[in-house]
């Protein structure tokens, strides 16, 4: 069945080009130009579940507010994924949208096709079915969130607590983290952990998983001295206990 994905853009021809990649893909794009519109359109009460869309493209530039409110309001009662588009690309906007809610951020000019593979890694990232394509290097999405017990995974405030105690991560040792919580005991291939980790990213060396992997240890022996979870298969990948 196809996914909708709704396009929040009050330029006709970026809107018109995202929403043909994204029917060439599978998907099924709808489109709106104002803000109030997009909050409208995700609202629980509107429309049929099938129509509610599974990610929101959403321009920062907007005639009737900023992208980043409409991602604040939408946060009160949504956790749809968010892509933000925007024509600046200083960091400080970057962290700004990210802090709010955004899954990613693509600064204009871009690639409609590298967009649209964004968006299934982000998707993938958040176990939701997609629209059929070509077959690639892909991995089940979990049935139910199972951290090991030692483990408490915040995914809404992005934070991971170990024997109860907050651990202070980075942006990307929290990613991964969350990535291999959510497939305990399976083995994920670096190049697995780039494509969800790393996937805004895409000029970072694949040896980038192994410094984080490395200092993600020393932050759970801080915790506790004997801790070893995450488990390193030569030639394969890495993998977190599932006990």
């Amino acid at each position: 069945m196809s996914k909708t994905v709704l396009i929040v853009e009050d330029e006709q021809a970026i809107a018109d080009s995202i929403a043909y990649a994204l029917r060439t893909d599978g998907f099924t794009p709808r489109h709106v130009m104002l803000g109030e519109h997009a909050l409208a359109a995700l609202r629980p009460m509107s429309g049929a579940a099938a129509q509610t869309p599974v990610l929101v493209v959403l321009d920062v530039g907007l005639p009737d507010m900023s992208g980043l409110e409409v991602c604040r309001r939408l946060r009160q009662f949504s956790e749809v994924p968010v892509i933000f588009l925007t024509a600046r690309s200083d960091e400080i906007d970057r962290i700004v949208g990210l802090e709010i809610g955004a899954d990613d951020y693509v600064t204009k000019p871009f690639s409609p096709r590298e967009l649209v593979a964004r968006i299934r890694v982000i998707l993938r990232r958040a176990g939701v079915a997609q629209a059929p394509r070509e077959a690639g290097m892909t991995i089940a999405a979990p049935v139910v969130a199972t951290a090991p017990a030692r483990f408490e995974l915040r995914a809404l405030e992005a934070r991971v607590l170990f024997h109860g105690q907050q651990l202070d991560l980075t942006r990307y040792e929290y990613l991964l983290l969350k990535t291999l919580l959510e497939y305990p005991g399976h083995v994920l291939s670096r190049a697995q952990l780039m494509e969800r980790v790393w996937s805004g990213a895409p000029d970072t060396l694949e040896r980038t998983v192994d410094a984080h992997v490395k200092s993600l240890r020393a932050k759970l022996r801080a915790v506790d001295a004997q801790a070893d979870p995450i488990h390193t298969h030569r030639g394969l990948g890495y993998s977190l206990a599932g006990a």
